[in-house]
């Protein structure tokens, strides 16, 4: 059975092409939901509702969770909810200058 923590940590072989950094760090990945048959959902945010590189991102997770056995499909949904600064890892916002 597939399990979360292999999905997210799968997912951090996803980066973001315009910040050097993968989506889990960002805060891009809100939840990952997996179902009795094998298929996961990826809830997650963007920067912008209307970022230019969200196929390229979407592409490449499916690609990535593909890859994991026993997953059957993967779906990612793109939810309302704002991204901000704010939903990044600790060590990403101190490499941006966030923290000290």
């Amino acid at each position: 059975m597939v399990d979360k923590d292999t999905v997210l940590e799968k997912l951090k072989e996803v980066y973001d092409p315009e910040i050097p950094f993968n989506i889990v760090d960002l805060g891009f990945i809100r939840d990952v939901v997996i179902d009795e048959n094998g298929n996961v959902t990826v809830k997650m945010v963007l920067t912008s509702p209307f970022c230019p590189m969200m196929r390229y991102i979407i592409g490449n997770i499916k690609s990535k969770v593909r890859e994991i056995k026993g997953v059957n499909e993967v779906n990612v949904v793109i939810l309302d909810e704002r991204w901000n600064p704010d939903m990044m890892s600790d060590e990403v916002k101190k490499k941006l200058g966030f923290t000290d």
